[in-house]
Order: C-alpha cells, then sequence, then structure tokens
C-alpha cells in the first residue's frame, strides 16, 4: 500500500469576515448579528491553528477565498453601473443581499465539498462533489469558484475527478463533508463512507425537524455516492434526530465527528442510533476494521452544552501511534461540563489520549469551529506531487501570509463598513496579491 496522508485543507479567512448573521439555524451566527468582526484577527488564528498542526507533522494545506463582493450576484439581481454604484444602491436598497455578496463564509472548508480517497472509490482516483450549499443565498454562489479552485489545485485528472455541484434544487441540497464522514483502519486503506442527512424530498416517511431546515437531503448524499463510484456494501446513510436539528444542530459535524476507525458522537445524534452503530459497524467489519466508538451521554453533556461549546466540531486527528488527539475550540473549556467530560475522557486509556485547544473565536462567534475550517483530503505520495504545490503549507508560506494579513486586513469590521466601495477595493487588491502568493494567478478574474 502506498503511504497515503491526510491533508487538512484549511480555509484562509478572508478579509472581509463580519457578522451579518445571514445562517438562520446557525445560533451563533444569529446571536453575533451586526456586531464587529476584527478580519485581522480571524486570519491570524486560522493560520497559527495551520502552523502548530503543521508543526505537530500533520499535513496541512489551504483553500483560498472567494472573490468579493461577488459583483455577479448583485448584478443578476438588477444592480447595475460601476462597481460604486451598484454598493450604493444595494446598501441603501437592500443590506442584506449585500451582506451575502460580501459573505466571508468559504472560509469553512468542511463545506467546499465531500472527498472519497482513491481506496474507495471504483476507478482509483480521488474524487470530489463541489456542494451547492443551496439552502443560503450568501453561500449558494460559491460552488462556482470552489469547482474553479479544486480544479486548480487538483487539475491532474489521472489523479483527480472534480464533480461539479449537484443541481441547486431543494430535492439535492448538499452540505459537503460537514455531513460525511470517512472512517478506516488507516487513511490508504479503504474505508467506510458514512453521509448523514437530515430529510428527504421524495421520502414521506422521513421525519424532518420543524423549527430550523434539515440542509442536506439523503437524494444528495445518494447522488454523490453515486459520481464517486463507491461500492455500497462500504457505504452507510444515516439520518440526523431532526430534534437536534431543531436545538441548533444544522449540520452532523455540531454533533459528530470521526476518524480513523474512531467515531465521536453524542447520544441524540441519530436518529436510529443502535441501527446507525450496527451498520456502520458491519460496514467497516467488511474493509476488515474494527469501529471504536466514542458516545456522550446526555446527562454528561446537553445539546445545549454541545452546539454553544462546538463540542463535536473539533478536529480529531490520527497520531502515529495509532492514538486520536481531539482538537476543540476555547469555549469547551468554558462550559463547565464540556470542560469536566474532556478530561475525564483523556483520562479514560481509550483511543482520545490528548486534547488541544486554540483561540478560534472570531470564527466560533459565526457559527464555525475547528472542524468547519478544514476539509480532510487523504492523498498518496503520487497524489500529493501531482496537486498544486503553492497551496502546501510551510514555515515560509506562513511567513508571508502573516505579513500579507497584516498589510491589507482591518481590525474593525461593522456590516455599516460593506457600504463603503473602498473597503472593495481593499479586499480585491488584497486577493490579487495572494494569487502570486499560492501561484494561482487566474483565481480572481472571472467576475
Amino acid at each position: 500500500m502506498e503511504n497515503t496522508r491526510e491533508f487538512n485543507f484549511d480555509g484562509l479567512v478572508g478579509p472581509s469576515h463580519n457578522y451579518a448573521g445571514l445562517s438562520f439555524g446557525n445560533v451563533a451566527s444569529s446571536s453575533n448579528i451586526k456586531s464587529a468582526s476584527n478580519p485581522k484577527e480571524a486570519a491570524l488564528q486560522g493560520l497559527a491553528k495551520m502552523r502548530a498542526l503543521s508543526q505537530r507533522g500533520f499535513a496541512q494545506a489551504l483553500l483560498p477565498p472567494q472573490d468579493r463582493p461577488n459583483f455577479r450576484l448583485l448584478r443578476q439581481l438588477g444592480f447595475a453601473g460601476t462597481d460604486a454604484q451598484i454598493i450604493e444602491s444595494a446598501a441603501r436598497t437592500a443590506p442584506v443581499i449585500l451582506a451575502s455578496a460580501y459573505s466571508a463564509s468559504p472560509m469553512w472548508t468542511a463545506n467546499a465539498g465531500t472527498v472519497s480517497p482513491s481506496a474507495d472509490t471504483a476507478d482509483g482516483r480521488t474524487h470530489f462533489t463541489v456542494a451547492n450549499l443551496n439552502n443560503k443565498l450568501h453561500r449558494s454562489y460559491e460552488h462556482t469558484q470552489t469547482g474553479r479552485a479544486l480544479r486548480a489545485i487538483f487539475q491532474d485528472e489521472k489523479h483527480f475527478a472534480v464533480h461539479q455541484a449537484l443541481p441547486p434544487t431543494p430535492a439535492f441540497g448538499d452540505e459537503g463533508a460537514a455531513n460525511h464522514t470517512r472512517l478506516c483502519a488507516q487513511h490508504g486503506a479503504p474505508g467506510v463512507e458514512m453521509f448523514v442527512y437530515g430529510r428527504s424530498e421524495f421520502d414521506a416517511s422521513i421525519i424532518g425537524p420543524k423549527k430550523f431546515p434539515a440542509r442536506q437531503t439523503i437524494e444528495a448524499s445518494e447522488a454523490v455516492a453515486r459520481l464517486h463510484g463507491l461500492n455500497p456494501a462500504h457505504t452507510v446513510f444515516i439520518q440526523q434526530n431532526p430534534d437536534t436539528i431543531d436545538q441548533g444542530v444544522f449540520h452532523n459535524d455540531v454533533i459528530a465527528v470521526g476518524s480513523g476507525n474512531v467515531l465521536f458522537y453524542h447520544q441524540e445524534a441519530f436518529v436510529d442510533e443502535a441501527g446507525s452503530l450496527a451498520r456502520t459497524r458491519a460496514a467497516m467489519q467488511q474493509v476488515g476494521a474494527e469501529l471504536n466508538p466514542v458516545r456522550v451521554d446526555t446527562k454528561l453533556v446537553s445539546v445545549a452544552d454541545a452546539v454553544s461549546s462546538y463540542l463535536f466540531n473539533s478536529q480529531l486527528l490520527m497520531k502515529s501511534n495509532g492514538k486520536m488527539a481531539l482538537l476543540v475550540p476555547q469555549e469547551c473549556h468554558e462550559n463547565s461540563n464540556v470542560a469536566k467530560y474532556l478530561k475525564d475522557l483523556v483520562a479514560s486509556g481509550g483511543a482520545i489520549d490528548e486534547l488541544l485547544s486554540f483561540e478560534l473565536r472570531q470564527s466560533m462567534r459565526n457559527g464555525g469551529g475547528p472542524a468547519c475550517l478544514r476539509l480532510r483530503v487523504a492523498l498518496t505520495e503520487q497524489q500529493e506531487r501531482a496537486m498544486h504545490q503553492g497551496v502546501i503549507f510551510t514555515e515560509n508560506l506562513y511567513q508571508r501570509l502573516v505579513s500579507w494579513v497584516e498589510r491589507h486586513y482591518r481590525d474593525t469590521l461593522m456590516p455599516q463598513d460593506l457600504a463603503d466601495p473602498a473597503l472593495a477595493i481593499e479586499v480585491q487588491t488584497a486577493l490579487e496579491e495572494l494569487s502570486g502568493i499560492i501561484d494561482l494567478p487566474n483565481l480572481y478574474r472571472h467576475q
């Protein structure tokens, strides 16, 4: 078996990072609406996490921010004139649409798409399906540039297949890897791909949530599995508990996370806990692996605690000794129930034997924790050499990016600042320079 490493492709936070509260169903996003953000701090916090993991020996790369403001969206919705006139008109008559055009949400690359490594696919290539994110206006336009970036990074069709987003209709609502988990014995071995959905468009027997939208359909998950050529015996589809969605669990990665053979999940994550585990365990046995479920009981950590701390929106990292490190947001230490649980978990002698923590408050206040900020891509040595090298995280790239952020990012950004045409020029100037740093010169010339 060729040596395979799992890369975390972290989203580089864009210079228009702001708190517009655009994501209904995301409690943190709604709670911080119209407060001041700090784009510079947000980007530096994300870069610090990437650097620390890279120094620990975990493979790191990045996905760049997207072009902002999204003038294509604004023009399609009827705003006309020069760039400055478009911004002025949108700010005066439709500020929510302008905020959508400025959204920095592509930083959460767990929503960029779904990835199946070559060990799982029928043609032996690594497959990507770009997420359509059609549940929210501000995210529904991301797939165009996400697809462009992924094709630029993974352009060698001998090794990679990048599929376009599914049809942008409710039946195929797809939010990417935030509702997908790969379980395996080793990253290079065949694995089990677990898709978690919130509702069905065509099967009335599947009961969805009542308060908040279910963003992933089973129809979308099944379509992705077909596109990737996955073995049905190694693929499981599990329904997310609709009651947890109505408590603010808008993606599965807010209530469960898996890596290697470990599934770290909350008691109330799935509709049929016992059946879901049994089917996953059986599929794991098919690939010669043994499922190791780590269940968090409601009596120890409530769903509300899980949502407020983002306990499960953590990175579960497989170490060289086979044990797991759990990278949690700082908020986990500020919740007494969660902090106690984590202390006992690490002391228990189980699979998770190390706790890491980073300050990611800028991202957290907009509803995205450590797991939201990364897309996991398992690559063989040959595939690693075949992908675009400019996005692979190194100390030199880190230093160049920190210098770039310090030059171009604001310390404070209020929603009303989006009305200033000068901000658009600042952002576009910064992104054009970034394209040179990561050697993707045409990334921002398509609006």
